[in-house]
């Protein structure tokens, strides 16, 4: 019992005091920032609130006795002043939809257990093949050439390619997909998050390698796309146990997975490309008839910011924040069982009775969706966060673009100046007048 306790509620605060103090030195110590990046990192909004945050004590007071979560509580407190720093990967596991909040402690440890031993048994495969993975190093340069032949190195420490005889014809061609994508992720992995001490480590980007190279093997389809890093980054720092950040990956991606889907001609995020511009063209047409004159009508300037979850338009502290209040605002209850099912699309489905009480247990966002009938996964929140972002930049955009890169400019500009809470509520105001225009009779 007494590692269900601290594995899902952490430390509580010494004295309850955290809040009493100035935050900025506090979150400075959670996400420390190398000396020589700190004048090129956007500063900060996000301030811990005393009777808004969800504090350790708060999270610890939220179960009962057995371990049962009283989410709507939770929820509330999230979406007033998000998470405390202590607690945020144990939430996040939540909000994710890694545990049900009615299970108990045991079933949650019972539950993880079986996952890391899931984990493990996926690495040991992928170890089998190339040897690093777990080695605490991570490789940089190709190991295999496109049809599958290994290649030397002298400057690799280790015997990184498990061949079996160098039978090319033998070799699986799912294997050989994957070998190849090895360091392309080791790449990515150096560029990640780099003003941040945590990664000066490497046996921390190691982590971040492994996570995501074991995530390739086991989703062949999608398997490794750029971005996918930084969307990872963050729960490698938050949960020590790299078989729970991996899990917590997993999870985060079955929101995003089609984002990553790539075809000779298309990536998936255009589908919520073109969901943008379909709200925009409803609540500001003015807006999305210049967009089209600019030759902007597929809204492409906003890739980045659908694909990696604005972490390029929000300081690395505020996107946590961000993504938490997102999360919680799109939080479904019932999301644990559809993701253990693996029925992802029958995730928006609503309760037989929208009685108040177990209302209470979704997300503002969700429940907009769900008082409506709306049942599109694309229209996620993060598009209506674009479509907010837009808004705040609508005169600046009709009176100076004069074309597209004027517009991806003037996008480029908001970097660290936003507010994530302001701009998750701008982003529930559009979503409730979409779906108040979408349900009018099409001749009005």
């Amino acid at each position: 019992m007494a590692e269900n306790v601290m594995h899902l509620i952490l430390a509580r605060p010494v004295g309850g005091m955290f809040m009493s103090k100035s935050t900025k030195t506090e979150l400075e110590g959670f996400y420390a920032i190398r000396a020589e990046c700190q004048e090129n990192v956007p500063k900060s909004r996000f301030k811990l609130r005393a009777g808004k945050t969800l504090s350790a004590r708060r999270w610890h007071a939220s179960f009962s006795e057995d371990g049962h979560l009283d989410i709507a509580k939770v929820l509330r407190r999230i979406q007033r002043g998000g998470v405390h720093p202590s607690i945020r990967g144990a939430v996040w596991e939540f909000l994710l939809g890694c545990y049900d909040p009615n299970s108990t402690f045991d079933d949650r440890n019972a539950l993880r257990q079986k996952r890391r031993k899931q984990y493990d048994d996926w690495k040991a495969e992928c170890q089998e093949m190339v040897s690093v993975i777990g080695s605490g190093k991570f490789i940089t340069t190709p190991i295999i050439t496109d049809d599958g032949q290994p290649i030397q190195d002298d400057s690799t420490d280790a015997v990184m390619v498990n061949d079996q005889g160098g039978n090319v014809s033998s070799i699986d061609k799912k294997v050989i997909q994957w070998k190849l994508l090895l360091s392309q992720i080791g790449l990515d992995v150096v560029r990640t998050d780099q003003p941040l001490v945590f990664y000066q480590n490497e046996t921390n980007g190691a982590k971040l390698w492994n996570v995501l190279s074991i995530y390739a093997w086991v989703d062949s389809e999608i398997g490794y796309v750029q971005g996918m890093n930084d969307i990872c980054s963050p729960m490698i720092i938050l949960l020590e146990n790299e078989a729970d950040a991996f899990w917590c990956f997993e999870r985060a991606m079955r929101r995003l997975r089609d984002n990553f889907k790539v075809t000779s001609t298309s990536m998936g995020v255009q589908s919520r490309l073109s969901t943008l511009s379909a709200i925009i063209k409803v609540v500001d047409p003015k807006l999305h008839q210049h967009l089209e004159e600019l030759d902007g009508g597929e809204y492409l300037f906003a890739f980045r910011m659908l694909m990696v979850l604005f972490r390029r338009e929000f300081s690395f502290v505020d996107a946590l924040y961000l993504w938490e209040l997102m999360w919680a605002m799109e939080y479904n209850p019932k999301i644990f069982s559809f993701y253990e099912a693996s029925s992802i699309a029958e995730g928006k489905s609503a309760p037989a009775e929208l009685d108040d009480k177990l209302l209470q247990q979704y997300g503002k966002f969700e429940r907009n969706n769900l008082k409506t009938g709306s049942s599109d996964y694309q229209s996620a929140l993060a598009v209506f966060l674009a479509a907010s972002i837009l808004e705040i930049k609508h005169k600046r955009i009709l009176k100076e673009a004069k074309g597209v890169d004027d517009v991806v400019k003037i996008l480029g500009d908001i970097t660290g100046n936003l507010d994530a809470k302001k701009a998750c509520k701008e982003a529930l105001t559009i979503q409730k007048k979409f779906l108040k225009k979408a349900q009018q009779p099409q001749s009005q």
